[in-house]
């Protein structure tokens, strides 16, 4: 991320927006089970609020000042953070209970890469788990906030399609003036 981006992502206002808006919008109706994973948390607002409702949180963050702080941060609670990188991470197959994302997809760098993440969390979630997620919709000004940063906006009508190619089941997607919001379910024996 950039300097300005950043600071954004750690601000008051972002933590006020991912409380009050982003989670209640993304979890509405879902129940990520005891053991969930956190791809991309950044700063770790969405995690503050992520390790609240559930037993267990594995962060798992690719910037290594990023993981850094966080696993400091977050010393002694549910929470352990991972520095690896979210498309090859090393954990074990068929563990989690839920997966989240949290408008992070847009940070990496091509669309190939993104689909091996959506592989990589369904080869790491259970049976039955569940991945949720949201990411902004492009738009010029999110373009200019990641200037000299990496910005491949999700187009929402292939997304379907794309967790769906990635081995899920019962996907939704939907989407506000905002951002796109997405559900999907590994089934049994996948």
């Amino acid at each position: 991320m950039n300097r300005r981006h950043l600071e954004l992502c750690s601000s008051a206002e972002w933590a006020e927006a991912v409380e009050r808006w982003i989670i209640p919008w993304v979890l509405d109706g879902v129940d990520l089970g005891e053991d969930v994973l956190e791809v991309g948390p950044g700063p770790g607002l969405t995690t503050d609020i992520l390790r609240l409702r559930t037993t267990d949180l594995t962060a798992i963050e690719v910037d290594h000042d990023l993981a850094s702080s966080l696993r400091q941060r977050l010393a002694g609670t549910n929470v352990d953070v991972v520095c690896a990188d979210a498309t090859d991470s090393g954990l074990p197959s068929d563990r989690f209970s839920g997966a989240v994302c949290l408008t992070m997809l847009h940070h990496v760098p091509s669309v190939a890469l993104q689909d091996r993440l959506f592989a990589e969390v369904h080869r790491v979630l259970g049976p039955g788990g569940v991945l949720v997620g949201q990411d902004s919709l492009a738009s010029d000004e999110l373009r200019e906030l990641h200037v000299d940063d990496t910005y491949v906006p999700i187009d929402p009508p292939r997304l379907g399609p794309r967790l769906a190619s990635a081995g899920f089941a019962a996907v939704e997607v939907d989407s506000n003036e905002y951002a796109v919001r997405f559900r999907a379910t590994k089934g049994p024996g996948t």
